[in-house]
């Protein structure tokens, strides 16, 4: 099979999901979906190296790198606090529990990488680490310290849904 036609079909078969992961992380569809396309345009630059059995790992190291370094410049800029009138529609099939999911966002970014690698992509912690770049003991932490703030994040929110 050539280079492009091997890259064609794990493109088409592994797209949505990555979409769907991406929104985990960063919550905008928009987002996502840049965040996914940005990380397939970087593993195709690489494709005749990347190992067909790891691809699907290597693109969700890929992913969760662009979304940290995304998050790292974003700091100390300024935020516009209006969503462009153009946003995309969330797609169907990923069910939405807007509690947890907005919960999830109050998350800082590497806690919530951590959380979603491991509770909703359930990687190992090994390939937590691997995918974030760092030690198993900062994926821990960072795990730990996540599900603290999600936590305290959702009762808030649900308290104050039921005010």
């Amino acid at each position: 099979m050539r280079r492009d036609d091997e890259f064609s079909q794990f493109f088409t078969s592994r797209f949505d999901q990555a979409r769907r992961s991406a929104y985990a992380l960063c919550g905008n569809w928009s987002e996502a979906e840049e965040i996914a396309q940005h990380a397939f345009v970087k593993v195709y630059a690489k494709w005749p190296r990347v190992r067909r059995d790891s691809a699907e790992a290597y693109l969700q190291t890929v992913m969760t790198r662009i979304f940290l370094d995304a998050r790292r410049r974003v700091r100390g800029r300024e935020r516009s606090v209006a969503e462009p009138p153009d946003v995309v529609s969330h797609d169907a099939s990923w069910p939405e529990q807007h509690g947890l999911l907005r919960a999830l966002q109050e998350v800082p970014p590497r806690q919530r990488a951590a959380l979603v690698l491991r509770f909703v992509l359930d990687l190992s912690v090994e390939q937590a680490a691997a995918a974030m770049g760092c030690s198993t003991g900062t994926v821990k932490s960072q795990t730990a310290r996540g599900l603290e703030t999600l936590r305290a994040a959702y009762l808030t929110n649900d308290t104050s849904e039921r005010a």
